[in-house]
């Protein structure tokens, strides 16, 4: 199993992804590309006494920053650690490729470098939803599709309901619509061209619709939305946490889960080969858990997963 990883990548990079590399390699013998600039990456791992023969540099002399152009970075700065990630992961020499940089370069190569799976038509990305009961749910889109079809968000909902299931371990994931009301009817048109599809999609055990009081609660496993709503949800979850750290409950058994260095990163779903996005902010115990999530959807061929469902879709 060989997992990429931009090094440089991140506010607290490239220090903190060594750190995140170190904790990966003290129980692991898979092999880790590190891919950055190799002179202090050589100096970071000597100076932690991170020495292994699963632990390879692949030098990279270019960094796309985050308020560069997606598309125009990518072409211009070949030698970069997020155009090399993705020039390895194309050609086989890495399974899976993680950042927490530039997300758009991210989702730009993503779409184009090794594409969408056939059938797909918007690869999506999701994020993890805590439950009051303990259980952790799915939301999807959380931002990478702001304006969607009804097609697309019943696609969300296949490709949710098979996270949950192989990468969450949910058994029969229930998948509802987020909406204004229970009421079959309810919402503006995209929420009502999009529930007779999901109703009548066999792929999926879909549970009708859900509003927003229910987000934390057990209704549903996976709640399917447009990418605009969902990056509000988000953004929302995260200024809750916030709050909770602000008024030192932050290790509270509920809100201490919202923190994002709990799942690392999230998967974009729907393209052929496992790319995982960071928060721009990870820290080293986010990058041990962005690379857990890799090996894991490399374990589990996640991306043959989808391929062969949509196949008979």
């Amino acid at each position: 199993m060989n997992i990429g990883i931009d090094m440089m990548g991140g506010d607290y990079a490239p220090l903190e992804a060594v750190k995140g590399v170190q904790q990966y390699l003290a129980h692991s013998e898979n092999n880790l590309f590190c891919i950055g600039e190799e002179t202090q990456l050589k100096e970071l791992f000597q100076t932690h006494g991170i020495s292994s023969p699963f632990l390879h540099i692949v030098p990279a002399t270019e960094v796309i920053g985050y308020h560069e152009h997606p598309t125009k970075a990518l072409k211009e700065k070949p030698n970069s650690s997020i155009a090399i990630g993705f020039k390895l992961l194309v050609t086989g020499e890495i399974d899976a490729f993680l950042s927490a940089g530039n997300t758009g370069a991210m989702l730009v190569g993503a779409m184009f470098s090794i594409k969408p799976i056939k059938g797909v038509l918007r690869p999506t990305i999701a994020t993890l939803l805590p439950k009051l009961n303990g259980k952790t749910g799915l939301l999807v889109d959380v931002g990478l599709n702001a304006d969607c079809k009804p097609e697309q968000l019943n696609q969300f909902g296949i490709l949710g309901n098979l996270y949950a299931k192989h990468i969450l371990n949910i058994e029969n994931p229930t998948v509802g619509l987020l909406n204004v009301g229970e009421e079959e009817g309810k919402g503006n048109i995209l929420a009502q061209a999009t529930y007779p599809l999901l109703k009548e999609n066999t792929a999926i055990q879909f549970i009708g619709n859900v509003e927003g009081r229910d987000v934390f609660n057990d209704k549903a496993d996976v709640i399917v939305c447009d990418g605009f709503t969902g990056n509000i949800i988000l953004k929302t979850a995260e200024a809750m946490y916030d709050a909770a750290a602000h008024q030192k409950l932050e290790n509270d058994s509920f809100f201490g889960r919202f923190h994002f260095e709990n799942y690392g990163g999230t998967p974009v779903l729907g393209v052929n080969k496992p790319v995982i996005i960071g928060h721009g902010i990870s820290n080293a115990k986010a990058f041990f858990n962005m690379i857990l999530l890799a090996e894991k959807m490399i374990q589990t061929r996640f991306c043959e997963i989808i391929t062969s469902n949509f196949e008979n879709l």
